[in-house]
């Protein structure tokens, strides 16, 4: 088991702000039972660490097998039928009950089936075993056939501040993100699977200053645990699956604190659709 700890130290809960784990995990393709096995492993020794707040990467549960990429040749039947799971299935019961149990909350990446169709969506569960939390992806590259976009970006409340989430390419618009924030948002959660690296770090850095946030990157092979200064707090070491850990917290002096100096006035046209009109020449 790898660990990857904020100055090396088991993290204490009961401080100010939370800490925050992030499960740099390497799920199997379609294998849910191996995958919720593999998650309540990492969370238990994330738990006993001090984790307060624990994160899986994008489609963790059946191994994001619904992007074309990953999976050539993906059938839509075989997609539903192996893959997609509705918020009450058994298997995220299990992971309801794993939450409450260790009294914390978890979220996780999943092929959600609500009514007909299929969403890339978040949930997490609370230390009571509710759901806290649920979010389904609204941008994709055009490479998760079968998914249908959400529309939705939904904050929670939390004893420990306001929480938004995005989902891998959501993240690239750098709307969305801002978005959460002016809706309150102090903390972005990102579970991802595709791209990383340092332009994704950078991005990252730049997301969570830009908007005043604290920001917890989530890959199976990258996690970046950032302050809203944009400081990298904590951060993966190598890419085997590892539990990386910090403490976050909200200073008041640094949350949203470029919104002052805004004038939404003038950014009327950032919602308008692009344009391949060049601009007048004089």
């Amino acid at each position: 088991m790898r660990f990857a700890l904020l100055f090396g130290m088991t993290l204490a809960a009961g401080e100010a702000g939370f800490v925050a784990g992030a499960l740099t995990l390497t799920p199997e393709p379609w294998n849910k039972a191996a995958n919720f096995a593999k998650l309540d492993k990492y969370a238990r020794e994330a738990a006993k660490k001090g984790a307060e707040v624990i994160v899986a990467p994008e489609g963790f549960l059946e191994g994001y097998v619904g992007n074309e990429k990953r999976t050539p040749g993906l059938n839509q039947e075989d997609y539903i039928r192996r893959a997609a799971e509705p918020l009450d299935g058994p298997l995220l019961g299990k992971v309801r009950a794993l939450a409450k149990e260790l009294g914390v909350f978890l979220m996780l990446g999943f092929a959600e089936k609500r009514g007909a169709g299929v969403y890339n969506s978040v949930v997490m569960f609370g230390p009571d075993g509710a759901i806290a939390h649920h979010y389904s992806k609204s941008h994709t590259m055009a490479d998760e056939p079968f998914n249908t976009k959400g529309s939705e970006f939904p904050v929670m409340q939390s004893k420990h501040g306001t929480w938004g989430t995005l989902i891998c390419f959501d993240r690239q618009l750098p709307e969305t993100a801002r978005l959460l924030a002016l809706k309150g948002a102090d903390t972005l959660f990102v579970p991802a699977w595709g791209s990383y690296g340092e332009m994704n770090d950078q991005m990252m850095r730049v997301r969570a200053y830009e908007n005043g946030v604290n920001l917890v990157f989530v890959h199976p092979k990258r996690a970046l645990l950032i302050d809203a200064t944009g400081k990298i707090l904590a951060q993966n070491q190598g890419e085997a699956d590892q539990v990386v850990l910090a403490r976050l917290s909200v200073d008041p002096k640094r949350k949203h604190s470029l919104f002052r100096y805004r004038r939404p006035e003038l950014y009327e046209g950032i919602a308008a659709p692009a344009t391949s009109r060049k601009p007048a020449t004089h």
